[in-house]
């Protein structure tokens, strides 16, 4: 017997905003203990699991071909940090990370956390804050069980393993002050939304902690960080569009928290403090004045007012400076330029200033581990959609790179079967959008090769460009996998994302279908040999362009989307709606309830002849909850009468992240793969039986 698709119940609900009637119904898929949602979750989950049963065997296929390009029992490159070499390794057969550390490379490994012990019992599990003390006796930590990332904070005795009685939920940062037993946490409003400053001491009761500060602006998110030199304490307030940071000494953590910079309309800063001989200097990353794209200033500690900085890059229209790491002989920026990363770096002692550029067309370069301030070396990770994840200190002043590890991938993996190439596109108002690829190599280009095409743009965001050994299991069987850069993300600095967020949000999607089209053209692939993906903001981009151009691919892959815009943003009591009404504007406002009307995925459904769908969620997700997805699904086939397969996968017990543990994230990779190969029809995956070629 064919399976059927689960119809769910219509509740109309009727709401009236700025003149214009809405009708949701199925507003009442909300109800998250509701026995009727739990029963509606399930039957889509036995659905998609009796439509996808010709491809268990396959899937535990791919499952076992993927795990085995893993080294299952492997190990982090150890950094130093105060006295200890600190890492992490895995264990064959278990989920999680082992995290330790041991006194020299050959001396006894001491277990700092066994996150395989804690998830005993729980079927998730998240680990947050890891802060050491001074001292480093006292670990503080965040776990969290759910998904929804409710972390509560435990503080650990290193020494004897016993854990201290403190016991604080709701905490996301965490920082020691220099004594090491007085420790500083930011909690959570209801709408998860961290806004609340406070100091305590190891043995005092935590009722008694006093309030430090409480950020007010529910547009704004409060974090406690320390500073690399251990000199300094900070507090930070941050919107989308600009910043507040205080201060305070390390040594000092009963003193009062002093203002760097008051904050102020579209001035978004960062801070980083270094040292001079006297009392201390503050690396400014700003960009005030207009200068969108940052410039990076130093002040003294004694008096940071803006009179008084001086300018050590100045701001360039074409250079995204994205991050700077200060250090006590040296400061390292990290430039975007054209959309790729280079690095920066200037010796204090000469002043001389050279760059570390990277050769291949399309890459991803971020820090690693480096937690010293005084170190002769930079610590980074570099990788491309061909070389794997790879840890490099860099000599500064030798001026070369030493690799210290380069992820295994087992097998006959080989790195020259495989091609990388960055294109561009232009979008309709003549916008060059940036695509990487990646391919076999020998993959023909005259149209008949599949294609996995990604996208993001979002919150200011560049798409990485990484490694995943997992994807040799599409590119050798032919499928192609691209990237599509487009606007509202970061990879050409801050007008790029100006230029696709607010009233400008359309250029995201007419971007992302510029990118297909021209991959298209130029025979890459065929509409009828295209997959496309996005999660969360870009599922918002696929649920968009799905709207607009429904012919524009065979099939797509909507991973925890973003896809009721207008009723989300609407509801101020759910996590990140506040804050990001300066991403995607506030509906009660009449101009920006218009322009979303025009985009928003579940207002824009329709009778159309969309393609083959795949949608992820998770029941536990805090940042795109769980009914966004499940109306998007009751309401698309209401309307499409079921005609064309539509699959909706929940996973009831995680968050928005997918699964927790490593093998169970594979196993939810494999069942994706599956889908994708058999909509593509690939030679290894069975017949394509009830996904039908497309009509329109």
């Amino acid at each position: 017997m064919t399976p059927q698709p689960p119809v769910a119940r219509k509740v109309p609900r009727v709401d009236v905003l700025h003149d214009d009637v809405r009708q949701d119904d199925y507003f009442w898929l909300r109800e998250k203990d509701s026995p009727d949602v739990t029963a509606y979750l399930e039957s889509e989950n036995a659905y998609t699991d009796a439509v996808m049963k010709p491809t268990e065997a396959f899937q535990e296929a791919l499952y076992r071909e993927m795990l085995a390009r893993i080294k299952e029992d492997d190990q982090s490159v150890p950094y130093p940090y105060g006295g200890w070499l600190y890492y992490s390794r895995t264990e064959t057969g278990k989920q999680y990370a082992i995290h330790c550390r041991k006194a020299a490379p050959d001396a006894p490994e001491h277990v700092t956390l066994d996150l395989n012990a804690l998830a005993e019992g729980h079927p998730f599990l998240a680990l947050g804050a890891y802060a050491v003390s001074d001292d480093g006796r006292w670990l503080a930590y965040t776990l969290d069980f759910t998904g929804f990332r409710d972390y509560t904070l435990y503080v650990k005795d290193l020494a004897t393993g016993a854990l201290a009685p403190e016991r604080i939920d709701n905490v996301s940062s965490v920082a020691w002050a220099a004594d090491s037993v007085t420790v500083f946490y930011v909690l959570e409003d209801a709408a998860k939304r961290p806004f609340r400053l406070h100091r305590h001491r190891l043995g005092a009761p935590v009722a008694e902690d006093p309030l430090l500060y409480e950020e007010t602006d529910a547009l704004f998110r409060l974090g406690v960080w320390r500073s690399r030199s251990r000199a300094l304490l900070f507090a930070g307030s941050g919107s989308f569009t600009a910043t507040e940071v205080r201060w305070l000494p390390a040594a000092e953590p009963a003193g009062d928290w002093r203002l760097l910079l008051a904050r102020e309309k579209e001035h978004e800063y960062s801070v980083d403090h270094g040292v001079d001989g006297g009392g201390g200097l503050f690396y400014i990353r700003t960009n005030g004045g207009g200068r969108r794209n940052f410039r990076l200033v130093v002040t003294p500690v004694a008096d940071p007012r803006p009179e008084g900085w001086q300018e050590l890059i100045a701001h360039r229209d074409d250079v995204m400076l994205e991050d700077v790491d200060v250090f006590a002989g040296h400061y390292v920026v990290h430039e975007r330029a054209d959309g790729l990363i280079r690095l920066r770096i200037t010796e204090l002692g000469s002043g001389a200033t050279h760059h570390v550029e990277f050769p291949e067309p399309t890459y991803e370069v971020s820090a690693d581990a480096n937690a010293e301030f005084a170190t002769p070396n930079y610590r980074l990770r570099y990788q491309s959609f061909v070389t794997p994840a790879s840890v490099y200190d860099y000599d500064v002043a030798g001026r070369r790179l030493l690799l210290l590890k380069r992820t295994p991938v087992l097998g006959d993996f080989d790195p020259a079967r495989y091609g990388s190439e960055r294109i561009h596109a232009t979008a309709p108002d003549g916008t060059r959008v940036p695509i990487s690829l990646v391919y076999r190599v020998g993959t023909a280009r005259d149209g008949s090769s599949p294609m996995f095409l990604t996208g993001y743009g979002a919150y200011g965001i560049p798409y990485p460009v990484t490694f995943s050994s997992s994807r040799l299991s599409l590119l050798d069987r032919g499928v192609a996998v691209g990237i599509a850069h487009v606007r509202g993300g970061g990879e050409l600095g801050k007008r790029w994302h100006d230029d696709g967020r607010m009233l400008n949000k359309r250029n995201t999607f007419i971007d992302f279908i510029a990118c297909a089209d021209a991959l298209v053209t130029a025979g890459y692939t065929a509409r009828d040999r295209l997959v496309i993906e996005g999660g969360s903001a870009g599922g918002l981009l696929i649920g968009a362009v799905l709207n607009l151009r429904p012919d524009l691919c065979h099939a797509a892959l909507l991973r925890v989307p973003f896809v009721d815009v207008i009723n989300t943003m609407l509801d101020e009591s759910l996590p990140l709606t506040v804050g990001e009404f300066e991403e995607w504007g506030n509906p009660k406002i009449r101009e920006h309830y218009k322009y979303m009307t025009t985009y928003c995925p579940y207002t824009n459904l329709a009778a159309r002849p969309y393609p083959i769908i795949l949608v992820r969620t998770a029941l536990n997700d805090s940042q795109v909850m769980y009914w966004e997805p499940a109306k998007w699904v009751a309401r698309l086939r209401a309307l499409n009468g079921g005609h064309r397969p539509l699959l909706f996968k929940i996973n009831m017990a995680a968050g928005h992240g997918g699964s927790s543990g490593r093998y169970d994230a594979l196993h939810e990779l494999s069942f994706d793969y599956a889908w994708t190969l058999r909509v593509l029809d690939r030679a290894d995956a069975p017949p394509v039986s009830t996904f039908p070629e497309r009509t329109t």
